[in-house]
């Protein structure tokens, strides 16, 4: 037999019966003998290894037999284990918080406060049914004072007994201990009566005072109609509903589990009952719900009774939207932390903003966006991150995009391009902050969304520029830090780009293919520079969300979706088989969402109410704090996009392309001509543009390169250009041209 052990301190569970069996079976496989004296000695000591405890020993102890594996025995002394474990907050969480106190509060004064109305505004009711029950009160008395006196209920027994005797002077003695009986209770009725004849004689008589007659007598007829009431029809009526909402206990929650049909879960309870379910803390009160922690049966986990959150509400007999299961990862799986709201998100008012009439905002810190269905506040932190928004129409998808662009322009420093392109006022409000601010998909605007796009891009690629050369001590991680960001010199301030129905952009017929290229790189570089993209739909798919987007996108918030697939589009691959299921929102859960990716579980969430004049005041405040700054640009400091006219690159091109080009005869330019051109022309657009970039803004009009050549130093060179033709017909221009060709033709 051998011993070994590791000086760990983690709980091992107890010495194991089978464990022990398992070995004497397996003992002669090994050359020993089954119940030999080395096996059994091995199991008592092991026993034994169980029930001693060594205050100087912390280790555990691990016993076996030819290489069979008897026992693993905590060896700890008990207090060591007591230190070891957890301890219970001193305060329950709602005590801790303002919030949750001030909800738990006037939650109970609510309740009782409630209670004590409903009941006392009926009081004259409950007497006048309780005076009218007094004479059945009365009849009760007597006919219970005459079967006590005659000794009524035990007349069948004494029937018999007679009728089965056969001794008459048996017969004659029990005849005559009855009558004894009754005349001793006789006497005690008629004391009992003199007295209450005496006590009412007394009130009548001597007291003076009518009101405590009167008092005496209704307590009396009270009393008398307490006796007399009807169990099934009570006398007070119920303040709450009881039979609708069942109050939430232990055997209700274990009856709703077992309901579920999780075969572990039903095979456990059957065996050791209530036992089965260990409830970590009595249920209690936590904000505007109860709260309860229980450790499910071995082999259970939380996620197999989320996935059933359907079924767990029809067992508590509480709508859907009042049931919300979350398990506790930090502790283990099987932890269970149920919360029961009184009232369903749908149905409770709508937390405040903390921020919509003070306060300021650093996007580099964690910013309230709404509560959950515990009322504890919820944040995200939007600097170093892209997100989705994905919802069905009308479910509040632009007012939280709207949220989320308030709480960024509440910090001066950063810099907003916000475009809705369904059209609508909604984002019309930031047109006070913004630097970029288009609504609707119009030519016009969409023109202006691409120039925007292209600008974007080419300051991403300056930004990056700019970090390589700053010193190792200014910016330790090549990316943009608070310090960097406030840095007005370095030009490295956030920037926040918001579309709404992104489809329309992702999907449009001349720009789509060049949004989506720049888009998808903003997300992908664009974090470590300070751009943040935001991208919202109400058609979440792989056109209006480009797999490049949604794979780097880290926050995502989905409101109701309709199916599995736009719910793992927009939280993210299996979320809805791991049961975070957008899907069982109803219609009326407005402005609540799942929120994945701020913290390590998903939340629910349900933002802050801002209307369009709450979101007009609070883009007042976030200007004055900029023009305060020197931070207004843009649109919102009257300012147009460097590029202010309406055309296309193709217009661009045909500026810097004259008809009759005396270096380029033959009316084709190679497009690394054309990209400089374009530079010189307007730098603050393409600055840095290559021929590669030419082509690939031009692609989506359905114009391709050709080969030019052309003699430089007396050598023929080869290149990839384009036919400034093509243009002119594409844009539709009635030119009459005439060029040579490569080979001196006329065209």
């Amino acid at each position: 037999m051998t011993t070994t052990s590791n000086h760990e301190t983690t709980e091992i569970g107890v010495y194991d019966l089978d464990a022990a069996r398992r070995a004497r079976e397996a003992a002669p496989e090994t050359g020993s003998e089954a119940g030999s004296p080395a096996t059994q000695a091995a199991s008592e000591r092991a026993q034994d290894a169980q029930d001693t405890t060594t205050a100087d020993e912390e280790s555990e102890a691990v016993e076996t037999v030819d290489g069979q594996v008897l026992a693993v025995v905590d060896e700890r002394p008990k207090s060591a284990q007591r230190a070891a474990a957890p301890h219970r907050e001193i305060l329950p969480a709602w005590a801790k918080d303002r919030e949750s106190a001030k909800s738990a509060a006037l939650w109970a004064a609510k309740h009782y406060g409630n209670t004590t109305t409903y009941h006392g505004v009926r009081l004259p009711a409950y007497y006048a049914k309780l005076a009218a029950r007094s004479p059945l009160g009365l009849g009760r008395v007597l006919a219970g004072c005459w079967g006590w006196i005659f000794d009524t209920a035990d007349r069948d027994n004494r029937l018999a007994v007679r009728g089965n005797t056969t001794d008459a002077s048996a017969y004659l003695r029990l005849q005559e201990a009855h009558r004894n009986q009754i005349r001793a209770r006789l006497c005690l009725a008629f004391l009992a009566l003199l007295g209450v004849a005496s006590l009412a004689a007394f009130v009548v008589f001597g007291i003076d005072s009518a009101l405590i007659q009167v008092g005496l007598a209704a307590a009396a007829l009270a009393g008398l109609g307490v006796l007399g009431r009807n169990p099934d029809k009570p006398i007070t009526g119920r303040a709450v509903e009881t039979a609708k909402e069942p109050r939430l206990t232990s055997e209700l929650i274990i009856n709703a589990l077992s309901s579920l049909g999780l075969a572990r879960l039903n095979q456990a309870i059957s065996k050791e009952g209530s036992k089965a379910i260990a409830f970590v803390s009595p249920i209690m009160r936590d904000g505007a719900g109860f709260r309860a922690e229980l450790d499910l049966p071995p082999g259970v986990t939380a996620s197999e009774v989320i996935e059933q959150r359907d079924r767990l509400a029809s067992g508590l007999r509480r709508s859907l939207g009042k049931v919300w299961p979350e398990t506790d990862p930090e502790v283990h799986v099987g932890r269970l932390v149920l919360y029961v709201a009184d009232k369903s998100l749908a149905q409770s008012k709508p937390a405040p903003w903390p921020l919509a009439k003070a306060g300021k905002v650093n996007v580099f810190e964690p910013i309230p966006i709404g509560v959950d269905q515990r009322g504890r506040p919820v944040t995200v932190t939007l600097m170093f991150a892209a997100g989705l928004i994905g919802a069905l129409p009308r479910m509040g998808k632009t007012f939280t995009l709207r949220l989320l662009c308030l709480a960024a322009g509440l910090d001066p420093r950063v810099e907003l391009h916000t475009y809705n392109l369904k059209g609508g006022s909604d984002l019309t409000p930031l047109d006070a902050v913004a630097h970029a601010n288009r609504s609707g998909d119009d030519p016009e605007d969409m023109d202006y969304l691409i120039r925007d796009l292209r600008a974007g891009a080419i300051e991403m690629r300056r930004r990056y520029k700019a970090i390589k050369n700053l010193p190792r001590e200014v910016c330790p991680e090549s990316k943009v830090t608070d310090a960097l960001a406030s840095d007005k010199s370095l030009g490295l301030h956030p920037i926040f780009w918001a579309f709404d129905e992104t489809q329309v952009m992702f999907e449009h017929p001349t720009y789509g293919a060049e949004i989506t290229e720049i888009v998808t790189d903003l997300v992908k570089r664009g974090p470590a520079v300070g751009i943040m993209v935001w991208c919202a739909t109400q058609r979440p798919d792989a056109k209006s969300i480009p797999t490049g987007i949604s794979a780097n996108a880290v926050l995502r918030l989905c409101l109701k979706v309709m199916g599995q697939t736009e719910n793992d589009m927009v939280l993210g691959t299996s979320m809805y088989k791991a049961g975070i299921r957008a899907t069982t929102f109803g219609r009326k859960d407005l402005g609540i969402a799942y929120l994945v990716g701020e913290g390590d579980d998903p939340v629910i969430v349900r933002s802050s109410f801002v209307d369009a004049p709450a979101a007009e005041a609070i883009a007042a405040r976030a200007r004055a704090a900029r023009i305060a700054a020197g931070r207004l640009t843009g649109m919102a400091a009257g300012e147009e996009l460097p590029d202010d006219e309406t055309g296309s690159i193709l217009d661009h091109l045909l500026a810097v392309w004259p008809e009759h080009d005396p270096e380029w005869p033959n009316g084709k330019v190679w497009c690394d001509e054309l990209a400089n051109r374009l530079a010189e022309h307007k730098g603050s657009l393409y600055a840095g543009w290559t021929g590669a970039q030419v082509t690939a803004a031009v692609k989506p009009h359905g114009i391709r390169t050709v080969q030019v050549k052309r003699n430089l130093d007396g050598e023929q060179t080869n290149k990839r250009g384009l036919v400034r033709r093509d243009l002119t017909d594409t844009l539709g221009h009635t030119e009459t041209e005439t060029h040579e060709d490569d080979a001196g033709r006329t065209e």
